[in-house]
């Protein structure tokens, strides 16, 4: 995966479940076992979603003996801010456009 590529990204970002992992390893670096006592999901479901989250490169997996410790890889989260951020002008040139149609109707 490279980087530039949003897609693996927003696959990650994409679920509920995902993006609540994401939250709760923005507080610290948790094994499985701590994730999936988080959720009403089976141990196998939350492995999944790591998966996906690692293939993403939203996480990084690290063995640290039998256990396998997640982490927040948050850079790779700047690949999707800096996609949307693109859009950040086209809403501005909109909301403005149509301000000025609102207040020139009212004239």
């Amino acid at each position: 995966m490279t980087h530039s590529d949003p897609q693996p990204v927003f696959r990650a970002l994409a679920d509920p479940t995902r993006r609540a992992i994401i939250s709760m390893l923005a507080h610290g670096a948790r094994p499985i076992g701590d994730i999936a006592d988080g959720f009403d999901v089976t141990r196998p479901a939350i492995a999944k979603h790591l998966r996906i989250l690692e293939e993403g490169g939203v996480i990084t997996v690290e063995a640290k003996g039998r256990e396998r410790i997640n982490r927040l890889n948050p850079e790779v989260l700047k690949t999707a801010a800096d996609w949307l951020s693109y859009f950040d002008q086209f809403w501005d040139d909109r909301l403005a456009k149509l301000k000025e149609a609102v207040e020139n109707k009212n004239d």
